[in-house]
């Protein structure tokens, strides 16, 4: 599954141009699975950038690209999703920054709840699911009164934000562990923003089904390579004649044609095919590590696997 930025894609090109252009799968020449956030996340990362207006229930960002008023509501975020035409579409929600004092934290949960309700009720297209976030930080407290406001509602499926934001890794799986517990079995559930490939695993065997994070691609950029061994950080010298591909195991596109030393050498004099390459490398390995975990689920010996995994991961950080 891909996922889009809706409030980025609101900026440049507009929605009217995405929508004129036949929506995003068109748009986009994918014919996967899409997946659209709200803007809420952008309520949380451009912060300097946004205000919001608690009398008119809707935030107001300057644009990052050229300073230019833009508006979401609840409303207005779903519409344009609906119109963006992805598959996946996510109820606008307030994300803060961690550690956050309770009381703030709890008028974002209030707000968030209040713009669920309002995103079910602007959802226009039956052939798009609409998923509501819990929110919560790790209050446990806050996070199960969230997700029982959010159950009284008809989502198609749950998500659990606000993490990765601050918190230490294990306040973030202690409050994936409490939020999964409350949220139905029958429905996908999201853990959003996450992670590591340990992060993952250990996740997954906690009931998220769902993930999205811009590691791979974003590592891939700056010169790391995730390994079955843990990582390797393609800048260092002991790199620059090495012959062997990222991974031996891996038989992904970058693998099958390029060493470790060739890939370094397009890093170091910045040409683009360098990161791009290691990119297509990160991605094939999630998606290897993804594999990995439905065949241990499918045999029945998650637990066991997912703790060998852990161990191994945890000796080449």
């Amino acid at each position: 599954m891909v996922l889009a930025n809706t409030c980025h894609l609101l900026a440049r090109p507009g929605v009217a141009a995405v929508e004129s252009l036949g929506g995003l799968h068109r748009f986009m020449g994918w014919e996967g699975p899409i997946l659209t956030d709200s803007g809420g996340y952008q309520v949380f990362s451009l912060k300097s950038l946004r205000e919001i207006n608690d009398e008119k229930d809707e935030v107001e960002f300057a644009s990052p690209y050229d300073g230019a008023r833009l508006i979401l509501s609840a409303k207005r975020a779903t519409r344009v999703q609906n119109r963006l035409g992805a598959d996946i579409i996510m109820a606008f929600d307030e994300c803060v920054s961690l550690p956050c004092e309770r009381g703030r934290l709890a008028r974002a949960v209030e707000r968030t709840i209040r713009w669920a309700q309002q995103s079910l009720e602007a959802h226009q297209r039956e052939d798009q699911w609409l998923f509501g976030i819990v929110q919560g930080g790790t209050d446990k407290e806050l996070r199960s009164y969230c997700s029982e406001e959010l159950k009284k509602m008809t989502f198609d499926g749950y998500a659990i934000g606000g993490l990765s934001v601050g918190e230490g890794r294990e306040e973030m799986m202690a409050t994936v562990e409490h939020t999964t517990s409350l949220l139905p079995e029958d429905k996908p559930r999201y853990l959003m923003g996450v992670g590591t490939p340990r992060e993952l695993v250990r996740a997954i065997g906690l009931g998220v089904d769902m993930f999205d994070c811009v590691l791979p691609t974003r590592n891939g950029r700056n010169a790391f390579a995730f390994v079955r061994e843990g990582g390797l950080r393609l800048r260092n010298e002991q790199y620059k004649t090495d012959r062997r591909p990222l991974d031996e195991r891996c038989d992904c596109y970058t693998c099958r044609n390029f060493s470790r030393g060739y890939l370094r050498h397009l890093i170091m004099v910045k040409e683009m095919a360098g990161p791009i390459l290691v990119s297509l490398h990160n991605l094939a390995f999630y998606q290897w590590l993804m594999a990995q975990t439905r065949l241990a689920i499918r045999e029945d010996n998650y637990s066991n696997w997912a703790a060998r995994w852990d161990r191994a991961a945890n000796e080449h950080e």
